[in-house]
């Protein structure tokens, strides 16, 4: 590590030589892969935009120029290269940095970029913003990828940027990958796209010349570039969606040639106008294993750097993922029911849809990263007799709230949203915690929302999800492994807004909602607390408010999710509504502040709803 032990910001970077850039490169990707060896992260997105991170840093003046990420997966050599190579063993821990790029963290990091294909839009903003406070010597570059163009946010951003004066340079890093492969139209465009690059240094040279002589002036300038785009386009026979929109087009180029790349930016630098430069990238690049799996190598886990074998707990005692037992589980009803369909939004693997995938490939639907779609495509098969089985993280639902509401509750419509990594999921942190589904759908009407316990209740609730009339039904589960080595069972239909006693006791009423109920069931082991699992938010079992109204006087809740709006929330409107009044006590995520990153053992400790806290709670 030569050159890269004597890089702590890019100022460092920028004193070095262009020909030493590529010996840089291969330093920091080995550096990447011995941490996320021992510290798992995300691996091959880094690995895949290595020159393309050197290159950005070495032309621009960051942190006074802007570099907008997309999909922050792919910011690991950002990181380390501004600041914070010491600091990097702990990410993603416990008080450590940040899993993705945050303006909270850094000066260098623009933009928040959890979720996907916001980078145009947010650095068209600040494009717009530098000129309007006179800033005009700031650059700003949004880099999108890894599957991020299929989001319609990019879309509605792009053709923003055709249409507001500004010099945004927009990146895309093209490695035809999401975290699976890429789908759909946008992805064979992009494989097919070609452009001469001798054409593109021509028509530069010739812009730039005509800029210093003053015969390129906005309105004059726009209309030369149709004229270009209609030329090209005539001797070339090929469309360009870019160029269409007036967004000059430049490439394909190699991503993975940073001495190529800095010439290209540089070139590119002073450029006025939107412009986009389209790179091919190899997810993984650099590192054999993977180059050769880049689903698996996304977030391998721990590994050997040295063979590429990753350490996978393989104990035959370990519970499934609750995601598997979905996989599977949906495929059975599947094979049971023609009318079933599956639609996940870029995470076959993730959510384990792959499963029915791969035994019926025409009933599986991945639409790329797009929840909104996923959601509407859904709508529209329920309308016409399919029962579509729609699988989104639950962080990622909240970009289909409109959605869900317009296209299926209000239609009232028979669609099963499963959603997964449902309440604190760890180490992904504030963007990836699923903490508002509960109170952000409660209001909605025609809803049925639920919540499994185990293994046995996720499955019973799938298949109550698909019998006849049910309308739009919510089922919600954690992120990772379950609670049963058993956890196949027979089907059977669980009645609508029905919880269940647990165990009964005196005084003290503890009621849950999910696989949190799990925590309390240990908490009031040798207690006098009673516990009751609600399964529903809505309905809620209003027998059991009944019974426990007249019984208990002291009432606690415990959710795994934003404690206002939820469970808790509902239990209080119930007795208030009735006319009770039992001293009730809500325990769940605040909505004072985002939870930050950690093992989930140690943010429900935080939050409070990890099982001493709630025996505490039993017991004050």
């Amino acid at each position: 590590m030569e050159l890269l032990n004597h890089i702590k910001y890019p100022d460092d970077l920028r004193k070095l030589s262009v020909d030493q850039l590529p010996e840089l490169c291969q330093e920091l990707r080995e550096d990447i892969v011995k941490e996320l060896s021992v510290n798992p992260g995300h691996l091959a997105s880094s690995l895949g935009v290595v020159e393309l991170t050197v290159a950005l840093h070495y032309v621009y003046n960051t942190p006074e120029d802007r570099i907008v990420w997309d999909v922050g997966h792919q910011a690991y050599g950002h990181k380390i290269l501004t600041g914070r190579r010491e600091q990097f063993c702990t990410n993603r821990k416990l008080g450590g940095i940040r899993p993705f790029p945050s303006p909270y963290e850094s000066e260098y990091d623009t933009f928040a970029c959890g979720h996907a294909s916001n980078s145009v839009s947010a650095a068209l903003g600040m494009a717009v913003a530098a000129k309007k406070t006179g800033n005009d010597a700031r650059k700003v570059v949004a880099v999108i990828g890894d599957g991020a163009l299929s989001g319609g946010l990019a879309f509605e951003g792009l053709n923003n940027v055709s249409s507001s004066p500004n010099d945004l340079l927009i990146i895309l890093n093209d490695n035809n990958m999401s975290i699976d492969r890429s789908v759909g139209g946008m992805k064979q465009y992009l494989l097919n796209l070609n452009t001469n690059e001798t054409y593109n240094a021509l028509r530069f040279k010739v812009s730039r010349w005509m800029h210093s002589k003053g015969f390129l002036e906005e309105d004059r300038r726009k209309g030369l570039i149709r004229l270009s785009n209609a030329v090209k386009s005539a001797i070339s026979h090929q469309q360009n969606i870019f160029d269409g929109m007036n967004i000059r087009y430049f490439g394909p180029f190699d991503g993975h040639n940073v001495k190529e790349l800095v010439r290209i930016l540089r070139q590119m630098k002073d450029m006025g106008g939107p412009k986009l430069l389209h790179l091919h990238t190899q997810k993984g690049h650099g590192y054999a294993p993977a180059e050769k799996d880049v689903t698996t190598w996304h977030a391998p886990g721990k590994f050997d750097p040295e063979t590429g074998e990753r350490l996978v707990d393989k104990d035959p005692n370990k519970p499934q993922k609750y995601q598997d037992v979905f996989g599977h589980t949906l495929l059975e009803l599947a094979q049971q029911n023609p009318k079933i369909v599956g639609v996940t939004p870029a995470m076959p693997s993730g959510c384990s849809m792959n499963i029915m995938m791969k035994e019926m490939p025409d009933r599986a639907f991945d639409v790329g990263i797009a929840e909104g779609h996923a959601v509407t495509f859904s709508g529209g098969m329920a309308k016409d007799g399919l029962i579509p089985f729609c699988n989104i993280y639950s962080a990622f639902s909240q970009r289909a709230f409109d959605n869900i509401i317009h296209d299926v509750a209000l239609l009232n419509l028979h669609v099963v949203f499963c959603f997964d990594r449902a309440g604190i999921v760890g180490e992904d942190g504030p963007t990836h915690h699923g903490a508002f589904d509960l109170a952000a759908l409660r209001p909605i009407p025609n809803l049925t929302i639920s919540s499994p316990m185990d293994e046995h209740e996720l499955r019973r609730l799938m298949y109550t999800a698909q019998l006849p009339d049910k309308g739009p039904f919510v089922i919600r589960y954690p992120r990772g492994g379950g609670v049963l080595l058993d956890w196949r069972c027979p089907f059977e239909e669980i009645k609508v807004g029905t919880g269940r006693k647990m165990k009964d006791g005196e005084d003290i009423a503890v009621l849950s909602i999910g696989p949190i109920g799990n925590n309390v069931t240990e908490a009031v082991e040798g207690t006098k607390a009673a516990h009751y699992d609600m399964r529903f938010l809505k309905p809620l079992d209003e027998n059991i408010l009944e019974e426990v109204a007249r019984k208990y006087k002291h009432i606690i809740t415990v959710e795994n999710g934003v404690k206002n709006g939820g469970l808790g929330s509902a239990v209080l409107e119930w007795m208030n509504d009735h006319g009770y009044s039992p001293r009730i006590t809500r325990l769940g995520m605040p909505d004072t502040q985002f939870v930050e990153h950690g093992t989930v053992k140690e943010l429900q400790q935080i939050v409070g709803i990890d099982a001493a806290s709630i025996r505490k709670a039993i017991e004050s």
